[in-house]
Parts: structure tokens; sequence; C-alpha cells
């Protein structure tokens, strides 16, 4: 994993006069209203399967016409592709089928099966692979905000394979959002994303069901739910035509993490059995580490 330091105030801005965001959900419609703030681009076509989300992003001004995969295509410069990661290979196929040397960036969780999909593509130059690591428990383009990305990582993967105008396009946009830049190659992606990110909706998704079928006999356990309880199950509220094209994408490292995972469980549950607090104390203790690691990315 490599740490690109250009920033967007090292190289010059670029407009690209018509941008087209596929996916008016929450990373699409965050992406397009801060490119307009910004004034990266001039106009923004939207594409989306679900009409709503157009009218949505369309009245809202997230975008500015709603249009066709097709006709966005033939308009369009710069191409950002934020749909759920099973509909992205398609998406991403037909763009470089037709594309006439456009920059097309997926934002993709997962990037080994998109990456594969377009390997051999003789316009593969043209696109670059990449992962905004940014998101919240809402979906829609109602859930779009200006001040998203700040602070926050975005990865690309297998920069060699991008072409150098289409590569440095992604850096200026990424950086203009506010993010800082890490390379690393698709696998090592997923198999990072599976522990910071995946792992802790699978088991926000869990401990919400384990509640929820406690609450049948126990009308009273959300009244006494505290903070830190709203915050284990915050993630347990994101959308499942999401998360379920991630997890099955990324199913092989997610149980290999899982399974770390259910040892750990396991461990904290012989303690309870067995009384045995002091291994319970040293438990905790070393979960505590876990300070410095955040500490040293704020």
């Amino acid at each position: 994993m490599k740490e690109n330091n250009m920033t967007y105030d090292s190289i010059l801005p670029q407009i690209w006069p018509v941008t087209t965001v596929v996916g008016l959900g929450l990373i699409g419609g965050s992406v397009a209203l801060r490119l307009k703030e910004l004034g990266l681009t001039n106009q923004v076509l939207g594409v989306d399967a679900n009409e709503e989300h157009g009218k949505i992003a369309l009245d809202s001004a997230i975008i500015d016409e709603y249009v066709s995969l097709d006709e966005a295509i033939s308009h369009s410069q710069l191409i950002i592709i934020a749909t759920p990661v099973n509909s992205i290979p398609g998406i991403l196929s037909n763009v470089l089928n037709k594309t006439d040397r456009q920059v097309i960036i997926d934002m993709g969780s997962t990037k080994a099966g998109i990456c594969q999909s377009v390997l051999l593509h003789p316009a593969r130059g043209r696109f670059v692979a990449a992962h905004p690591m940014w998101g919240t428990e809402f979906s829609g383009p109602a859930a779009a905000t200006t001040q998203s990305f700040i602070g926050k990582a975005a990865i690309i993967c297998e920069a060699e394979k991008s072409d150098p105008d289409a590569l440095q396009s992604a850096i200026r946009i990424f950086s203009a959002l506010g993010m800082h830049i890490l390379t690393m190659n698709p696998e090592e992606h997923d198999l990072h994303t599976a522990y910071v990110s995946h792992l802790a909706h699978i088991t926000s998704f869990a401990l919400a069901n384990t509640v929820l079928e406690k609450e049948k006999e126990e009308k009273a356990i959300f009244e006494l739910a505290s903070a830190g309880f709203e915050s284990a199950v915050r993630l347990a509220k994101s959308n499942p035509d999401t998360w379920v094209p991630i997890f099955r994408e990324n199913k092989d490292y997610l149980l290999d993490v899982l399974n770390e995972h259910m040892s750990q469980l396991r461990k904290f549950k012989s303690c309870l059995e067995k009384d045995n607090w002091d291994y319970l104390h040293e438990l905790i203790t070393e979960s505590n580490q876990i300070k410095k690691v955040l500490d040293r990315q704020n």
C-alpha cells in the first residue's frame, strides 16, 4: 500500500464540461454535488435504473439532466460509476465499448472482480478503479451531501493499468474532494476492507437481529438502549441492496475475517463461562490498543 502525496493544490485545476454520474445514491449524489460546488464541471448528467432516484436528484439540483446511459456516454468527458458492485462490471464494459477517450472512474467497495472483468479490454486504460472510503447508514440521493469525503482515504487500484491522463484526473477529483490518495492492488484492497468496513457492517446487522429477537420477549429493551448501543447498531440501518452484493463479491475474505472474529468472541464467552476475570481483563486491555491505531489516523 502506497500513499500518493499529490494534492489538488499542487496541480492545475481541470474542468470537465459534462460529467455523467451513473448511480444517484449516497456516493454518486455526493460526488455530483461536490464537483458542481467546486466548479470542476459545468453540467452533470444522471443515470439511474430507479426513476424515482432520478427525479429526486433532478429536483434537488444534484444533476442537471436525467438521461439514458448511451446518451450520457456520447456527451460526457468524465463518467463516474457509483452503482452497487454487482452491476459495475456490466456497466463498465458497456461504457468502455463505446468510449471516445472519456475518463471513467468507478466507486465500488470491492475491486478484484471489477478489475478482473475488464483486464483485457482494449480500452482498459481509460478506466480508474477507485474506492472512496466514506459512507453512512443512509442511502439514496436525498442522503447526498457536499462535505462527505473530507479527510478520508481514496484508494486507487491497478494505477499502472490506467492511462496517465485518466489517473491524474482521478487524483484531481479525489484531492478536490479533500481526500488523500492510497494505491494498492485489488486483492490487498478487498482484504483490508473486509476488516475495516465489511466486518463492521455484518457485525452490526447480526447484533441488531439478536436484539430484535430478544425484544419480542422484553418490550422494555429499547427503552434502556444507550448511546453505545445506538452506535454499535448504526450500520444496521444500511441498505441491503448495497451490502448483499458487497458481501457476495468479497465472500472469501469476509469468511476469513468472520472466522477470526468468532474466535475472539469465543474467548470472551469462555471467560464468562469459567469465571476467568483476569483473562477477561487482559482481553479488554488488549482491545484498548485500537485507540493508538485510530489516533494515528486523526
